[in-house]
């Protein structure tokens, strides 16, 4: 008995202020979805080519997998939340901040609610590919500096709620990571998830927007969406909206037969923006980028709720919370932003 008091107090001891005394009841890992290739001939056990080099007759190779990290609050609500990074990262976008704060899954575990951070095929954990892809040193972080909206390098835009310190912005960008994925396994990836843990809801980021809301359309399980600035949008086949040009491509919105179209129209929807979008005319990359985007989420919310469905778009500035950017799950301030959603989420699933 003394031991696992000592253990318990030592799991409550570790937890910061904003979680004082939560207890997880599990955590663990797996990776989800995924093929396996199956080379021909039989495998020869005193063959040996290299390390890196192999005879593969007779071998396997289980790849394409999404690859998950959970964590269940004792006590936990009966929701639970499946974090979908965007392009360049994985999900230690959502477990840590740059300054080392708690991440926003951390931050909605301390609200009760179990969460499961993934890595998509080809990123992070999940990286075991079949795709045959070349990884190059390319220099792009000042042009990712102005696409997500931080400022114009190595000027910061006024009042921004990234950590600026020269050490949070080291660590910012070692969290990117290769790409290696051809993209047409996000989705089967997210259906995999769907089946495995049951009813969820899915808390996507950027690029991760999309491959949601397909996700959303084709599984039953998928019973909400909480969208953080998300880079695309799907629209009936018969009103999709007129492109919207910009600075690095505009947007078009993809097309989808009504039936399907209506799915998104059973389940509870979030959008959420943040700050340094040009309502128009925007004369930076980063600026045009999601100026597009912001309109088109508007055309996005304004179809599903002409067809009956429960969509919100909210643009942070418009509530009094100001200096956020594309990556507003990290920054200084997304403990308020954390507690937007979890209120959200409480509101439409804890009834």
């Amino acid at each position: 008995m003394k031991k696992l008091i000592t253990l318990i107090v030592s799991a409550m001891a570790i937890t910061s202020s904003f979680a004082e005394g939560i207890v997880i009841k599990k955590q663990g890992q797996f990776p989800v979805g995924g093929t396996t290739i199956q080379r021909e001939g039989t495998f020869n056990p005193d063959t040996f080519v290299g390390w890196a080099e192999q005879d593969q007759a007779g071998q396997s190779y289980r790849c394409d997998h999404a690859f998950a990290r959970y964590q269940i609050p004792a006590n936990a609500k009966n929701m639970p939340l499946v974090f979908v990074h965007g392009y360049g990262g994985d999900g230690v976008c959502w477990e840590t901040t740059p300054d080392d704060r708690p991440g926003f899954a951390t931050l909605l575990l301390a609200e009760g609610y179990p969460t499961y951070v993934l890595d998509l095929p080809g990123r992070g954990h999940a990286s075991r590919t079949s795709s045959t892809v070349t990884v190059e040193p390319v220099a792009d972080e000042m042009f990712w500096f102005d696409i997500w909206r931080m400022g114009i390098w190595p000027e910061w835009n006024e009042g921004i709620q990234f950590p600026k310190d020269s050490l949070s912005v080291s660590n910012f960008f070692r969290q990117m990571v290769p790409d290696l994925s051809n993209h047409q396994l996000d989705v089967p990836a997210l259906d995999a998830m769907a089946k495995k843990i049951g009813n969820q809801v899915l808390v996507t980021h950027s690029a991760g927007g999309f491959p949601g809301w397909m996700a959303a359309m084709r599984n039953p399980e998928v019973k909400g969406v909480v969208a953080l600035e998300p880079g695309g949008y799907v629209f009936p086949d018969s009103e999709i909206p007129a492109p919207l040009p910009g600075l690095t491509g505009g947007l078009k919105g993809v097309g989808v037969p009504m039936e399907q179209f209506m799915e998104l129209t059973k389940k509870p929807i979030v959008i959420y923006f943040g700050d340094y979008i040009p309502e128009s005319n925007a004369t930076t990359l980063g600026g045009s980028n999601w100026e597009v985007r912001l309109k088109m989420g508007r055309e996005f919310v304004a179809a599903i709720n002409r067809h009956g469905g429960d969509a919100t778009l909210v643009l942070l500035p418009e509530i009094g919370i100001k200096g956020n950017s594309h990556f507003l799950m990290q920054e200084l301030n997304n403990d308020v932003i954390a507690k937007l959603v979890a209120e959200w989420l409480d509101m439409k699933f804890q009834k």
